[in-house]
C-alpha cells in the first residue's frame, strides 16, 4: 500500500484512523476535501488503484455527519473482494481515492414531515444512519427516532452500539438527542436480549410492543432503509403494507430505500 501512495492518487485523501471491529468489519476515517458538500446520509465513490493501474471504486455511504471535519466509512471485509481484500489493510497515513460527488436517497429532503422516523438496517447498512444519528436536523424534524439494526452476532453490533452510546455526551447534539432516540439492535444467530430480523419484528409488532410505541401509521411515521438487496425488497413490502409510500429526492413521501448499497461483491 505504501509504495502505491508515493505517486499521489487521483482525488487522494489520507487515512487518519482505522478500527477493526471483527474479522469481517472495520471502519476508517480520512481527510475531507475542502470542496466536498454533502447531506448526511449520502454516499460517495471511494477506492484504490487496481492491479491494472485503473481506479477500483465502490459506493460507500459516508458514516460521519455533514458537519464533521473528516469523513468516516464503515466496511465489510471480503477475502477475495476486488476492493475490500486490499482496503482492509489500509493504515493511518495511506491514501485512498475519493470522488467528491455525493449522491443518495437517504436524506431528510426525500421524506415528507412526520413525527417519528425509523432507521432500518442490517450489517454495514448502518453506515448512513451513523451519519444521520449525528445530524442535528434528525432531532429538529422528529419527536422520536427509532434505530433498528440487525446482525448475525453481537460483536457485529459494536460499531453502532458505541456510536449510539456516545451521542448523549456529544457537545453538538447531546441535548437534542435527549430521550428521542430509541435504539433497537437485534441478532439473528447469537443469543442476545433482543433477537430476530427487522422484518419479523416489524410484522409481528414485537418492536412496537417492546418500545411502547404505536404501530406504523403513514400519517406520522417515516422510514429509511439500508441493507442487502433482499432486505430492502422485504422491508419495502412491509412498509407498503403499513400504508407508507416510497419517496425520492424529487418526490418526497413516507419512506426511502438506498439502492446503491453494495453487498458481498466488493
Amino acid at each position: 500500500m505504501s509504495d502505491t501512495a508515493k505517486p499521489h492518487l487521483p482525488d487522494a485523501q489520507t487515512v487518519t484512523a482505522v478500527t477493526h471491529w471483527t474479522d469481517r468489519l472495520f471502519s476508517f476515517r480520512v481527510t475531507r476535501p475542502k470542496s466536498l458538500r454533502f447531506r448526511s446520509g449520502e454516499f460517495v465513490m471511494i477506492g484504490l488503484m487496481g492491479d491494472n493501474g485503473k481506479p477500483l471504486l465502490r459506493a460507500y455511504s459516508i458514516a460521519s455527519p455533514a458537519w464533521d471535519e473528516e469523513l468516516e466509512f464503515y466496511s465489510i471485509k471480503v477475502p477475495d473482494g476486488p476492493l475490500t481484500s486490499k482496503l482492509q489493510h489500509i493504515q493511518v497515513g495511506d491514501e485512498i481515492i475519493l470522488r467528491p460527488k455525493p449522491v443518495g436517497t437517504l436524506v431528510h429532503d426525500a421524506l415528507m414531515p412526520g413525527k417519528r422516523i425509523y432507521f432500518l438496517s442490517t450489517g454495514t447498512g448502518f453506515a448512513p444512519f451513523a451519519s444521520l444519528l449525528r445530524e442535528p436536523e434528525t432531532y429538529e424534524k422528529y419527536d422520536e427516532v427509532i434505530m433498528m439494526h440487525t446482525c448475525r452476532e453481537v460483536a457485529e453490533l459494536e460499531y453502532g452500539r458505541q456510536l449510539v452510546e456516545s451521542l448523549a455526551d456529544d457537545p453538538l447534539i447531546g441535548e437534542m438527542v435527549g430521550s428521542k432516540l430509541k435504539y433497537y439492535p437485534t441478532t439473528t444467530r447469537e443469543e442476545f436480549h433482543h433477537m430476530g430480523r427487522v422484518t419479523d419484528n416489524l410484522t409481528s409488532g414485537k418492536v412496537f410492543a417492546d418500545l411502547g410505541i404505536p404501530k406504523m401509521d403513514p400519517a406520522h411515521d417515516r422510514a429509511m432503509v439500508c441493507g442487502s438487496l433482499a432486505f430492502n425488497v422485504d422491508v419495502k413490502a412491509i412498509l407498503e403494507g403499513f400504508g407508507l409510500r416510497e419517496g425520492a429526492n424529487s418526490d418526497p413521501k413516507e419512506f426511502v430505500v438506498e439502492k446503491a448499497f453494495v453487498g458481498d461483491g466488493i
